[in-house]
């Protein structure tokens, strides 16, 4: 008796243990790392930033990541199932997809020029941001699908592959609605199979609009200049329920709109000892505009005549190891008369990138498996001087791995690489696998491998 006791106690050991392996896993997949999110829409905010922010509730998970709706891109044809767009096609955000005429709270919104600010946590190289909006006879207590929406966007910015700044803004005409629609925002990136997907819960006109305009911007001042920038700074205003930005203007003309976040911007692309006045306006997500701030008159440094390049970058060497199409490179910072604004990293003879003044370091890409490189790295200054070369460094890339094909009930490690249906990927975050988590249903653990 004593030993099937026991037996039975080992059993229920196991059990224990096989369960919170499980849990934990989940876990990483509704409270995944920072690393892997990415933005959101803060104005005019969307339902998982009012998620965030309490304004909606029984939310879920997405109310400590709104920055995690993340979902294959390709968006009308390809992206999220249809009736999990708002949750990008992710199980663990399931709640976002309940839609109806009531369920969510709603920004006010007029149809006509509207800027979307996001909030972005990593600033990955974009291929374009896009925005949808459902049909003027949808039907608001259906889930959301393709057909609800116009497919062709309203608005549609491509960027070719750069990186955006972390406070990034879309000014779009929103098309003529009445009532309770839903907004589609699709940021596409550029170097993962990825997009973000974001939906906006807007009431355009009817008797709840909010017309209270927000306060004064205050304290309007100048903490800096250029030759071609000034630097500005204010006190936030405050709404009867929220600011969503501030436009910057010089003069009459708008300059930027930055995020509510923000109460201080950097107006750059200015002419030289020339004089320029500036003001603020805060909006609310009904479009209402504030009095403008205190204007603030400034002049810009007068040129700057540079002629002397920045000394050459030192002690250039691999910080790290080769991998199987990467170099990591590093070096010592170079000095300018002025400043130094970036450095050129080269493969030989052609330029592969060129990273900011204050970075000293770069992981060449795209190489081919088991080579010999050479390297070499300028620094270039304001006035575009370049510096004489570093020393050259050889390295070789390493034979690639062998990725093994993709079970489940077993454990992987970052970097791990597995095949999957003809297509090799990389493990991004450590787990142990289960069916029905195959690298072409949960992307948050794998990333696909050109």
């Amino acid at each position: 008796m004593d030993q099937r006791f026991n037996l039975r106690m080992l059993g229920s050991k196991w059990l224990l243990v096989g369960m919170t392996a499980i849990l934990t896993v989940i876990l990483v997949l509704l409270m995944s790392d920072k690393a892997f999110a990415h933005g959101y829409i803060e104005g005019p905010a969307s339902r998982g930033y009012l998620c965030k922010t309490g304004q909606n509730t029984n939310c879920g998970p997405i109310v400590y990541e709104p920055q995690s709706l993340e979902g294959p891109k390709g968006f009308p044809a390809a992206g999220p199932a249809d009736g999990k767009l708002a949750s990008a096609g992710l199980g663990g955000f399931d709640q976002l997809n309940a839609q109806s005429s009531t369920r969510w709270t709603k920004v006010n919104m007029s149809s006509g020029t509207v800027t979307f600010n996001w909030k972005l946590t990593a600033a990955h190289a974009t291929t374009k941001w896009e925005y949808f909006i459902t049909k003027p006879n949808w039907d608001p207590n259906a889930p959301l699908s393709r057909a609800q929406f116009d497919l062709t966007p309203f608005c549609s910015v491509n960027t070719g592959g750069a990186r955006p700044p972390f406070n990034y803004s879309d000014t779009c005409n929103v098309p003529q609605r009445t009532g309770y629609h839903v907004i589609l925002a699709v940021w596409t990136v550029h170097d993962t199979p990825n997009a973000f997907y974001n939906v906006i819960d807007a009431n355009f006109g009817g008797g709840s609009s909010d017309t209270t305009p927000p306060t004064v911007p205050s304290s309007l001042a100048v903490t800096g200049k250029t030759s071609n920038s000034v630097s500005l700074s204010w006190n936030a205003a405050t709404d009867n329920v929220g600011v969503s930005q501030y436009k910057i203007y010089n003069g009459s003309s708008l300059v930027a709109s930055i995020s509510s976040s923000n109460t201080s911007y950097t107006v750059s692309g200015l002419t030289p000892n020339t004089s320029y006045t500036f003001s603020v306006v805060a909006v609310d997500g009904a479009g209402n505009s504030s009095v403008p701030s205190g204007s603030i008159a400034a002049t810009t440094n007068p040129a700057i005549v540079d002629v002397a390049p920045p000394t050459a970058p030192s002690n250039l060497h691999v910080m790290g190891s080769p991998t199987s199409n990467s170099v990591p490179l590093m070096w010592s910072a170079s000095t300018d008369n002025v400043g130094v604004t970036g450095y050129k990293v080269y493969n030989g003879s052609n330029l592969v990138a060129t990273v900011s003044g204050s970075t000293t370091s770069y992981t060449v890409t795209g190489l081919a498996a088991a080579t010999s490189y050479t390297f070499t790295v300028y620094a270039v200054d304001g006035a575009n001087n370049q510096s004489p070369a570093s020393n050259s460094i050889s390295a070789t890339t390493s034979q690639p791995p062998a990725a093994t094909p993709w079970a489940a009930n077993t454990a992987y490690t970052v970097g791990q690489l597995v095949s999957y249906n003809g297509a090799t990927y990389e493990c991004r975050q450590p787990h142990t696998s289960l069916l029905g988590w195959e690298p072409t249903s949960v992307p948050a653990l794998w990333k696909l491998v050109p």
